[in-house]
């Protein structure tokens, strides 16, 4: 049986040591990095992981630089490890990449269900889904492949922003909530005040603009997202 395989990137050696016990107990393979660097150097020699978990203040190199630097070879999913409260941290950390984050102190059986939901939503498409292509205008998705084109070039999307334009072109023209794309999505429901799948969404809309920038995504203040049909 293979086991998936976390890399825990903290500066903080006894979180560290605790995390590395508890995910093994619970069947994961577990790697540990103790500063940005040493983090990002595992990630460019060995990148097979399946979910990195990523502390924001590191020394050498911090989260943020981390994440930066990573997105341009790797889409691994990342769960940004916060301060509680932090606002600015989680926000930053979204519009470079982050795929979720958690804030400090936290439960470990959160953090279990935040590293299941990314690893479910990465490894087991259904079989229906496998197969699926969606052409909306210019958009072509390929779900087996987790692929994106538009206008005939290729999107460079992390698996939760492929996840939430994936779940949009499903339902074109038609609404999706907020609620909806966190559920399905993330694996978890919405919190109160949680910009989550605002700065995805935010992420997608910069992307498509780079190449088009007509219309694509239509905001319903309060209520979620359209992908619009031409």
């Amino acid at each position: 049986m293979t086991h998936s395989h976390v890399l825990i990137i903290d500066d903080d050696k006894q979180l560290t040591t605790m995390l590395d016990e508890f995910l093994r107990t619970n069947g994961y393979e577990v790697s540990v990095a103790n500063d940005g660097q040493e983090g990002l150097d595992r990630l460019n020699h060995a990148n097979h992981y399946d979910v990195v978990l990523l502390d924001v203040m590191m020394p050498v190199k911090d989260g943020f630089d981390v994440l930066r630097e990573m997105r341009h070879f790797c889409f691994t999913p990342v769960i940004m490890l916060t301060a509680r409260g932090d606002d600015y941290d989680r926000i930053l950390g979204l519009e470079l990449g982050a795929d979720d984050y958690l804030p400090k102190p936290f439960n470990h059986r959160e953090l279990m269900a935040r590293i299941k939901a990314l690893i479910r939503r990465r490894t087991h498409y259904d079989d229906s889904n496998q197969a699926l292509s969606i052409e909306i205008g210019e958009i072509s998705i390929h779900a087996s492949s987790q692929k994106v084109t538009y206008c005939g070039q290729q999107l460079e999307l992390t698996g939760t922003e492929f996840a939430t334009l994936f779940l949009l072109a499903k339902q074109a023209g038609h609404l999706v909530s907020k609620a909806a794309i966190s559920e399905q999505v993330l694996g978890r429901k919405l919190m109160e005040f949680d910009r989550s799948i605002d700065m995805h969404v935010s992420n997608i809309r910069k992307k498509l603009a780079a190449i088009n920038d007509q219309p694509t995504i239509k905001t319903v203040r309060g209520a979620g997202y359209i992908l619009l049909c031409p």
